[in-house]
């Protein structure tokens, strides 16, 4: 098959790349050619902004995959500038899009979030769910039932940017006394990169339609398994201190950016890790172990540069100082 990517050499995209070219299909990368520009040399480039250069589109694909959308505006610019030279748009949403996280198991069809401006193109925490779900929209409307809708949880592995997974293999390998968020009975949901790069390939393959939330694994888990399968991993002897959810909001300890993959699991956030993947487990979803993914994400972080400047999860120096605060809380 003949796929043009819009975006595809950040994280996910390079992923997607990586799992067509496995499988035969010819790749066509659509960017501004400003991340990773040496990365997939043998592709083919058209270099180019989505919202300026769509007139360089001269060709025709069996599907597009859309990476990088976020705007309502710049996603219908370039879904009908390929609603004849393509015969299938596949957006990649996020479960973000969701209304109402308060609700456990939370369906395809559960309602979207709305926001009262629907031309601003700001992302905030208020905006980024809402104006993805209207982008999913205007896919829909240009392409109708040859449109797929894939709404990803919290994305991790190799060569996440973010560091929102990547903190805990790391830190948990250097071992000591680990600062931990809430219980370690609380859910978390996470999904490897590479499997939802997979899934998306086998989708397009069998030239499938329709919305599906993408993240996993395919039975619950605990941070406390997380954090335990990190250690192991890490040959660590890494000693976790629970910190409840009423300290690190006193100490502005932020869920989710300062205590990566955690969110409190009561009131308004309870639904956030029991999102419902049932429709994308029957349509094949499947997992790599977690051991693997936690192996990877650590091996692929330690061939990072020692200066690398971490984008989540706690300082050294300010997890010390939490660690005090909280065992003289104990004493």
């Amino acid at each position: 098959m003949k796929i043009l990517l819009i975006g595809g050499t950040r994280f996910l995209g390079r992923h997607l790349v990586n799992s067509a070219r496995s499988r035969g299909h010819i790749v066509t990368l659509f960017n501004r050619g400003q991340t990773n520009p040496n990365l997939f040399m043998q592709v083919d480039k058209i270099h180019g902004d989505r919202e300026k250069d769509l007139d360089q589109l001269t060709g025709h694909w069996d599907a597009v995959i859309d990476t990088c959308g976020y705007f309502p505006r710049i996603v219908r610019m370039s879904a009908e500038a390929l609603k004849d030279k393509a015969a299938h748009y596949i957006f990649i949403s996020s479960i973000s899009v969701y209304s109402d996280f308060s609700k456990i198991g939370i369906k395809e069809s559960d309602p979207v979030g709305k926001i009262e401006d629907e031309t601003m193109e700001e992302i905030t925490g208020e905006s980024y769910g809402p104006l993805k779900a209207l982008c999913e929209k205007v896919v829909q409307d240009v392409f109708g039932i040859r449109s797929l809708i894939i709404r990803p949880g919290l994305i991790v592995g190799p060569h996440d940017p973010t560091d929102r997974f990547t903190y805990w293999p790391v830190r948990i390998a250097h071992g000591g006394e680990v600062l931990a968020p809430d219980r370690p009975e609380v859910l978390t949901q996470v999904i490897d990169v590479r499997d939802l790069a997979k899934f998306i390939i086998d989708l397009m393959e069998q030239n499938v339609s329709g919305v599906f939330n993408a993240t996993g694994p395919d039975h619950e888990l605990s941070l406390g398994r997380l954090f335990d399968t990190c250690k192991l991993i890490g040959n660590s002897d890494a000693k976790f201190k629970w910190a409840p959810p009423e300290f690190l909001n006193q100490n502005n300890v932020a869920p989710w950016s300062d205590m990566p993959v955690w969110l409190p699991d009561t009131g308004e956030d309870a639904g956030f890790a029991r999102v419902d993947i049932s429709k994308a487990l029957r349509a094949g979803l499947k997992f790599l172990s977690l051991e693997e993914t936690v192996h990877d994400t650590l091996e692929w972080a330690n061939s990072r540069p020692a200066d690398h400047e971490w984008k989540a999860g706690l300082k050294p120096e300010r997890e010390k100082e939490l660690l005090n605060l909280l065992n003289n809380d104990v004493q």
